[in-house]
């Protein structure tokens, strides 16, 4: 796994950890809802993940969509296809969404190289 992969996944589940660890009702609700929202249903769940990550680029969430690229590679989705989904989350946000398009590739890069 890369370094910058691990560091991401390791600072994201710490804080989760501690976020969740402080016992609060409403926290815990909000992400047992992000966790059901992206379950199968009418839509696969790959498609779900499609959709996150062009929000997440849309709303210029680095973090989200780190964790949305990572999803999207679990389920084997090909870099033809990302690169679609890019180009989907450009048009929406506008010229906005190219830095934040500039780091995801940089992100997949890193993902792919642990396959």
């Amino acid at each position: 796994m890369s370094e910058q992969v691990k560091d991401f996944n390791d600072y994201r589940q710490r804080m989760n950890d501690v976020i969740l660890s402080k016992n609060n009702l409403v926290m815990k609700r909000l992400w047992n809802l992000d966790t059901n929202t992206y379950e199968e249903g009418a839509l696969d769940t790959r498609t779900k993940e499609m959709l996150g990550l062009v929000a997440s680029m849309v709303l210029r969430c680095d973090d989200c969509i780190k964790y949305h690229l990572g999803k999207c590679h679990e389920l084997g989705i090909s870099t033809e296809e990302l690169y679609e989904i890019f180009a989907v989350a450009n048009i929406v946000g506008g010229t906005i969404v190219i830095p934040h398009t500039r780091r995801a590739a940089e992100y997949w890069e890193e993902l792919n190289k642990e396959s």
